[in-house]
C-alpha cells in the first residue's frame, strides 16, 4: 500500500494515496460523474486494471475516496489518463499533492518522462501543470467532446532526465 503524509495539518495533507481495486469502482464513478463534464464508463475503468496501468486513489482522514489518478506505462513514459479530485475536496492543494504523488511513482519505476492531454478551456489545471514543470509540447485538434461540438487538448509533457 503506498501512503504519503505530510507533516501539515491541513485536510489534503491528511489523505492517504494507495492503488485502486476493483471494489472502488461505484465511489469511483461518483467522482467521475461529479468531476467531468463528459465522464468515463465504468467498462473504460475496468479495462485499465492492467499491469501497464496504475491506478490510485485518495481516501481522507475517515477512509471516503477523494480522488484518484489513471496513469498508463508505455515503454519508458507515463501517460496521465485521468486525474480527478471531488469537488468538495477542490481548491485546497489536493490535485497538487495527487500530481506530485504520481510523479514521484513514475520517477521511482524509471519513467523518462510524464505526458498528458488537458483541455484548453480548463485554466485551473493548465495553470496547475504549467506551476509543476510541464510544458506544452502540442495540440491535438478536437479531441474532447464537448456539447455537440469538440473541443482542442493542449499535449503537455514532464521530463525526468
Amino acid at each position: 500500500m503506498t501512503v504519503h503524509r505530510s507533516s501539515s495539518g491541513s485536510f489534503e495533507q491528511r489523505a492517504r494515496v494507495r492503488p485502486l481495486e476493483r471494489t472502488d469502482l461505484l465511489s469511483v464513478m461518483e467522482l467521475e460523474r461529479l468531476g467531468h463534464s463528459h465522464p468515463w464508463t465504468q467498462a473504460t475503468f475496468l479495462d485499465c486494471f492492467k499491469p501497464n496501468y496504475r491506478l490510485f486513489g485518495v481516501e481522507d482522514e475517515r477512509g471516503e475516496l477523494i480522488g484518484y489518478a489513471v496513469i498508463a506505462y508505455l515503454v519508458d513514459e507515463a501517460h496521465l489518463l485521468n486525474i480527478c479530485v471531488s469537488p468538495n475536496a477542490q481548491g485546497r492543494g489536493l490535485g497538487r499533492w495527487l500530481l506530485r504523488h504520481l510523479t514521484a511513482v513514475a520517477l521511482a519505476d524509471q519513467m523518462v518522462q510524464m505526458i498528458l492531454e488537458v483541455r484548453v478551456s480548463n485554466v485551473v489545471a493548465n495553470a496547475l501543470y504549467l506551476s509543476e514543470g510541464f510544458s506544452e509540447i502540442g495540440l491535438r485538434r478536437g479531441y474532447y467532446p464537448d456539447g455537440n461540438s469538440r473541443e482542442d487538448a493542449r499535449v503537455m509533457a514532464l521530463r525526468f532526465t
